[in-house]
């Protein structure tokens, strides 16, 4: 095969692109955030590329492709391709489940409104030394009795970190004596303040950074496959977006900065997901040109499905650690990782799917089959390199 296939190819471009949207229209912790994400999605093709494949051919070379479970289906993969279920016959019912769930998110919106947190409004920051450790649940319980409850309370190994609105003098003083008894000696370390100018101007960037984010993404898509692939695949990344947002409205989660570095990570994945599903579409679609083309849209869904499944789960396993034992900001952001990554996933066959078979009738041409280029079998295997 290519060095690099492309479904490859064009998800790493979709997750770079909402990491350069971090790096930037973001600032602080966020922007570093882009960057790292930037450097784990390049190390992660390196690796993926060169150590894996060299590893892989390895195995197959001592124990055969049978014996390390890379020539099996997996049960999983077998009992999709017996049943074979055609989800595309109830689109329909997918669309409209997907509304449902876009709805309820908005009328969170509506009823409840969103928690802005002090990056976006403008507030204070204030760091406290303590001379004991205090556990990030304790310190936002005292800091929720001083006055507080919706304020961003941070833990670290010697001091807690509060960001609120209207902090003063006083207030911070009474946050100090509430975190007293946990923290023994307790003074005042740092202290910023965010204006409300700046607090729009990072909410108006952030606003900016999704939009550009969902509009590069239907660019590349379109460009990549074809404007109702590009279409589809927005439709579903904007249930998505939605439903995320409506999950952080009825659960009263601060919105801040963290938020929309969690908001375009989904974005990237999201897409992801959905390049493979669809490269895998043009693939079927050009090999049975003759067969309706929502028969391709199935194989292709229940041909990644595996695949998808297990990428979640490997991320879903380290986010509810994470949820579990980390801080109040890293709870939140992998709260928002979660709903996002089961939305991705889900949407990626019951939304982007479904929304490509009903665009497909204005653009029903199916693509040319791509000419297969003679394969070259590594010496003393029969491996296709």
């Amino acid at each position: 095969m290519r060095w690099l296939p492309s479904r490859i190819a064009d998800s790493s471009v979709t997750t770079l692109i909402a990491a350069g949207l971090l790096f930037w229209l973001a600032s602080g912790p966020v922007k570093g955030f882009g960057v790292t994400l930037a450097v784990g999605v390049l190390a992660s093709l390196v690796s993926a590329m060169l150590i894996t494949r060299v590893l892989v051919y390895a195995v197959i070379d001592r124990i055969g492709p049978r014996a390390s479970g890379l020539g099996s289906r997996g049960a999983v993969r077998a009992w999709l391709a017996d049943r074979r279920p055609r989800l595309m016959d109830a689109r329909r019912l997918w669309l409209a489940i997907a509304g449902g769930l876009a709805a309820v998110a908005v009328a969170g919106l509506a009823v409840r409104g969103l928690n802005v947190g002090v990056e976006f409004t403008g507030g204070r920051l204030v760091e406290f030394a303590t001379s004991k450790p205090v556990p990030a649940d304790v310190a936002g319980q005292a800091v929720a009795r001083a006055g507080f409850p919706s304020a961003v309370v941070q833990a670290t190994g010697d001091g807690v970190t509060v960001r609120a609105a209207g902090l003063g003098l006083e207030e911070s003083a009474r946050i100090e004596q509430a975190l007293e008894p946990y923290g023994g000696e307790v003074s005042k370390r740092r202290e910023e303040f965010i204006g409300p100018s700046l607090g729009a101007e990072l909410r108006r960037n952030a606003l900016v950074a999704l939009g550009v984010a969902v509009a590069m993404q239907l660019v590349y898509l379109a460009v990549r496959f074809r404007w109702t692939f590009g279409a589809a695949a927005v439709l579903a990344l904007l249930v998505d977006v939605t439903v995320v947002v409506g999950l952080f409205a009825w659960s009263g989660k601060p919105v801040d900065g963290i938020f929309v570095a969690a908001m375009l990570t989904i974005v990237g994945y999201s897409v992801n997901d959905k390049v493979v599903v669809f490269d895998r579409v043009r693939e079927l679609w050009a090999a049975h040109a003759k067969e309706p083309f929502a028969r391709a849209v199935d194989g292709a869904i229940l041909q990644t499905l595996p695949r998808t499944v297990n990428t979640g789960l490997g991320a879903l396993f380290i986010l509810v650690a994470l949820m579990a034992f980390g801080g109040d900001s890293l709870r939140d952001f992998a709260m928002a990782l979660v709903a996002g990554i089961v939305m991705g996933t889900l949407s990626s066959a019951f939304v982007a799917g479904p929304a490509a078979v009903v665009l497909s009738r204005w653009d029903h041409r199916p693509p040319t089959a791509p000419a297969r280029r003679p394969a070259r079998s590594r010496e003393g295997t029969g491996a296709v390199v």
